[in-house]
């Protein structure tokens, strides 16, 4: 068994039975190529190719690449590389999921990275820390919720399985893990700017105690109707949908 590195943030998943209930959750209804992020001893890995998908898998730490090549050969296309850094599209062309136990330190990013390939990513099931799965799934009104919570909601359906106990991973992290799952349902929002979306949601929460006359100030024209209701109300009292009007309000 090769040993996790630090720096990549990864707690190896040990356990047999909790991989097959994450293969499990992959729905894939039109059995669309998987991508495997973070792969590391290939536990969730095995159940994948029991379930006969077309599996690629992306691995940026050289000795989980050799530890699959030496255990899983010639059982799915394998990837030595930065998810993050890394234009997807060389690996596959067309529409594909996404499955994986992800790095606690880098798993905003990868969300972020995914939201990019929205068009050809209809679902994602993955593993994350506990805490952030939950954020992701917070309805607006609740202080957990956030910038990645609008932005994915605003495109994904997300569901959140099940709880995942710190015992069976190696090493074991200090928090529990959550398995949650996203089915696409848009990848465009009709006449609006994606940059200029992000930036009204991001801007609103970086100063997310004040209201969005405030917190948005920088950025509001001088012609906006600041008789708004938007305007007295913080970030997290907007649904994802009230950000899509904001945003069309400001830059119309």
């Amino acid at each position: 068994m090769i040993k996790a590195k630090k720096y990549l943030g990864q707690h190896f998943l040990a356990d047999k039975n909790i991989a097959g209930k994450i293969a499990d959750s992959l729905i894939n209804e039109n059995a669309l190529p998987v991508l495997e992020i973070g792969p590391g001893t290939g536990v969730l890995t095995e159940k994948l190719i029991c379930k006969n998908f077309n599996l690629s898998l992306i691995e940026i730490d050289i000795e989980s690449v050799e530890y699959l090549r030496k255990n899983y050969d010639n059982k799915f296309r394998l990837i030595h590389a930065d998810f993050l850094k890394t234009d997807i599209s060389k690996i596959l062309e067309n529409e594909f999921c996404v499955v994986g136990n992800l790095p606690y330190n880098i798993s905003s990013q990868i969300f972020f990275k995914i939201l990019e390939e929205k068009h050809r990513i209809p679902e994602v099931v993955c593993m994350i820390q506990k805490e952030v799965a939950e954020r992701m799934a917070s309805s607006h009104g609740n202080k957990t919720y956030g910038i990645l919570s609008v932005i994915i909601q605003l495109f994904y359906k997300i569901e959140y399985l099940f709880t995942v106990n710190e015992n069976v991973f190696i090493p074991p992290p200090k928090v529990k893990s959550g398995v949650i799952r996203l089915t696409r349902y848009r990848d465009h929002i009709e006449g609006i700017n994606e940059k200029q979306l992000l930036k009204v949601v991001k801007t609103a929460f970086n100063q997310r105690r004040k209201t969005i006359r405030n917190s948005l100030k920088s950025i509001l024209p001088e012609k906006f109707d600041f008789n708004n209701h938007y305007l007295s109300l913080r970030p997290e009292q907007l649904s994802p949908e009230d950000f899509v009007k904001l945003t069309e309000l400001i830059y119309k």
